[in-house]
């Protein structure tokens, strides 16, 4: 898949959960926090616990893991979206 494709998917999708292979193998499960012609940032979420029941108004520690980690498109080789936390 072409980056520009990648951008224009992931634009729309700003504050969904994704999963994200990159080239080196490794697979990152976050939200996309932002999104710009060259690079994919996404809030990465600790552990398996989610929002822990308090959607998205809530961030006191419940899921979120930190800053957000930047993606440079072309090392990306697979986004899916998820239809839930784990």
């Amino acid at each position: 898949m072409a980056y520009h494709k990648y951008y224009h998917q992931t634009v729309r999708a700003v504050g969904r959960p994704v999963e994200i292979r990159t080239r080196r193998g490794t697979v990152h499960r976050g939200i996309i926090h932002r999104v710009t012609p060259h690079r994919l940032y996404i809030r990465p979420v600790s552990g398996n616990r989610g929002y822990g029941g308090f959607g998205y108004g809530y961030f006191g520690g419940y899921g979120w893991g930190g800053a957000a980690e930047a993606f440079a498109f072309g090392a990306i080789t697979s986004i899916a979206f998820l239809a839930f936390f784990w």
